[in-house]
């Protein structure tokens, strides 16, 4: 329901899977990370007391990204931070996949509806380092 992708004692992403159950809230993130992911499940009636965000000073070194896949299936896959591919994952409808290090490529598997969230604003190109994908032949889908 939870997945971990690793490499040399990196955490490169998170999955949470669409069957993902759990009462309360669970943090799925550590503290030190710059984006936040969490999951909630609450009973109706619950309230959650209203609440402002203070403005605070926030150092943001690396962009990590959270994708919301709502429709079809993305095959998502993953370098170490030299670009080395190391290997693939299939997300359907309703999967969750947090991008915290490394590299990722994507190929769309079945028409596709997602949402993306990431810090902002965005830079545009020179914000990103883009180099050729894996070749299909050595293509690694872990289940």
């Amino acid at each position: 329901m939870v997945e971990e992708i690793n490499c040399d004692g990196q955490l490169l992403a998170l999955i949470i899977r669409s069957n993902f159950d759990r009462e309360g809230i669970h943090f799925f993130t550590p503290n030190q990370f710059s984006q936040q992911l969490a999951y909630m499940h609450h009973p109706a009636g619950k309230t959650i007391e209203p609440h402002c965000h203070l403005a605070l000073p926030r150092n943001v070194e690396l962009t990590q990204e959270v994708l919301v896949i709502r429709k079809g299936a993305l095959r998502v896959d993953f370098y170490r931070t030299d670009k080395t591919y190391l290997e693939s994952r299939v997300l359907k409808s309703g999967d969750v996949i947090l991008l915290a290090h490394g590299g990722h490529g994507f190929e769309v598997l079945e028409e596709l509806e997602m949402i993306e969230v990431k810090q902002g604003p965005y830079c545009g190109e020179g914000e990103k380092v883009r180099f050729p994908p894996i070749l299909p032949d050595r293509i690694k889908i872990v289940s």
